[in-house]
This record gives structure tokens, sequence and C-alpha cells, in this order.
């Protein structure tokens, strides 16, 4: 087998509150890398307490790309974050360093590794049909359509998942193809890049759920809600954008517009974050090449620092592990 000889990348990956960033930060001051956020909310200039963006502080001392480069009111797209962060990637690696990408966003790990397949734009007049159709017969038997149509993703899709449903006949009627052929594309070339990618991923959940609580009350301690408000104030900012859709955003804005009270919205932020780390959790796991590492023990740092310093090629010796 050849040798491989593309230039060498990080991916350092796992669900909200696991610890990502503090471990990304340790890691660069043992190796020259040079840090790459991967996070759908932390994109957007704004979004500070509820995205636990990391503080001006911690941002002079490890910069990072990719952060605070969107206005909330502009979509953001995997495709749009592919483009920048492999841009990202080329300048650390032409300063001379690693490039150490970090986040929780698996949509976004996987549209720069893997590519994306070209769908079809949504169709109004033809979602509204198949919302009509489904009135009628229900998803269920909307579900049953599909299954005709296109088997494979009738599998992968729950027969009350009526969005999904409904994209994938809304692709199949636009194309004539099912959507499982077409989502079988995406990158036709290598990646650029010779990755090593560490997943935190805890092997018991109560302490990451304890994070998940604790810090959810330090955001509407620290101004969450005033944060969100100065975001309605703009005018321009509906709860329909990617940025407000982002959890703990969509529940302040919620309660904002008076639909539960404080306690309910506490509960709702902290549900709503749990269920995004049960998803991530999920995501990672079906990442058979990753490295998965408790972030709950105590040699969480040096286990990592390890599996970076054998894929860079360096030595105990001189990384002082």
């Amino acid at each position: 087998m050849p040798a491989d000889h593309r230039p060498l990348a990080l991916f350092l990956m796992g669900p909200t509150a696991s610890g990502k960033t503090a471990l990304a930060c340790a890691l660069s001051e043992r190796f020259p890398l040079g840090l790459i956020s991967v996070d759908s909310a932390l994109v957007y200039r704004g979004l500070n307490i509820g995205a636990a963006k990391p503080d001006a502080a911690t941002l002079a001392r490890y910069p990072h790309e990719l952060i605070d480069i969107r206005d909330p009111a502009e979509p953001y797209s995997a495709a749009d974050f592919s483009v920048d962060a492999q841009a990202a990637m080329r300048r650390i690696g032409e300063a001379g360093r690693i490039p150490l990408l970090v986040g929780g966003t698996g949509l976004y790990f996987r549209a720069l590794q893997r590519g994306l397949s070209s769908l079809p734009e949504a169709d109004a007049e033809l979602r509204a049909q198949l919302a009509e159709e489904a009135a009628g017969i229900g998803w269920d038997g909307m579900h049953r359509r599909l299954a005709e149509f296109d088997p494979a993703a009738a599998a992968r899709i729950k027969p009350g998942d009526a969005q999904r449903i409904q994209r994938a006949l809304e692709v199949i009627a636009l194309t004539g193809k099912p959507l499982s052929d077409q989502q079988q594309g995406g990158r036709q070339q290598p990646f650029p890049w010779r990755v090593l990618k560490l997943a935190l991923l805890p092997q018991d959940r109560a302490p990451l759920h304890a994070r998940i609580a604790r810090r959810f009350e330090d955001m509407l301690r620290d101004g969450l809600l005033d944060e969100v408000r100065a975001l309605r104030q703009r005018g321009d900012l509906k709860p329909d954008l990617p940025a407000i859709r982002a959890v703990g955003y969509r529940q302040a804005w919620e309660y904002l517009d008076g639909l539960y009270d404080a306690a309910q919205l506490r509960d709702r932020g902290i549900f709503a974050t749990r269920q995004l780390a049960k998803r991530q959790i999920t995501w990672l796991r079906g990442e058979w090449d990753a490295r998965g590492l408790d972030p709950d023990r105590p040699d969480l740092l040096a286990r990592a620092a390890g599996a970076v310093a054998l894929f860079l090629g360096h030595d105990r010796g001189r990384t002082g592990l």
C-alpha cells in the first residue's frame, strides 16, 4: 500500500457540555494546533450566552476560526461550512500548524469529510400538495406510499416523522429517483487531509446530564433572556431562522412570547439540551473510525494527548507526556 502523504488534521467531537473546548485548548498547549469551531450556533454574532461561546479571554489566548462569521439573520449551511472550514484548514497548514476541528455539529463534520449529495430545492407547491394528501390518508398512509417507492428510506424514517416523509416523497416526485439512491452521492475524491477522530463519549450519562442542567441554569443567571430580548428588538429576526431555532434560544424566545413560565423555561431548556446531547451521542457511535474517550475520566487529557502524539509522530519525551 502506498504511503499516505496527505497533511494531518484532528477532529474533536462530542455532545454538548462534554468539555470539548477545554480539551481542545489544553491540547493546543502541547501541540502546534490551530483551532476551528464546528458549531452551528457559534457561527452567529450575538449568540453568546445561550450558545456557550468561549469568552473573550479564552478566544484571545486560543483563537478559533469560524466563530462570529455570520449575522443571525443570515442562514448558514453545512455546504457553507465545508467551504469555509477547508479554507481555514489550508491557512492553518500554511502557517505550519495542524488544524484541530472541535465541536458537536455532526452534519458539519460529515459534510466536510464526506461531501453532500445534490438534492433538489424544496418546492412549496408540491409540499402543499403532499400535506393535503396527508390530511386525507394520514402520515402513516404516506409512509406506506414511501415504502412502495423507496423501501430503504422508509426503513430509516419512522411512520410519524412527517417532515422526513414529506421530504423523501418530494425528492422522488421532483427527480423520479428514490431519495436513498441520491443520498449515496457526496465526495468522489478522498478527503484532502488524513484525520484522527477523537470522540468524547460518556460511559455514564448522569454527570453529563448534571452539567447540562447546571449550565442552562447558569445561562439564565448570566443573562440569556436579556440576550434574546436584544435579538428580538432588532425586528428582523424571526423564530424560524436557524439561529433562533438553536437549543436554548428557541425556548427563551417562546418564553418571551408568553407561552410558558420561568420554571417551564428551565425545564424545557434542559430537556431540549439533553435531547440534543442524545442525538449527538447516537451520531458519534456511528463514527466507527473515531477513538472514543470518556470525558469524565481523570486521565482524559493524558489519553487524548497520547493519541495525538502518536498520530503526529511525536515521541513521548518531546511532548512531555
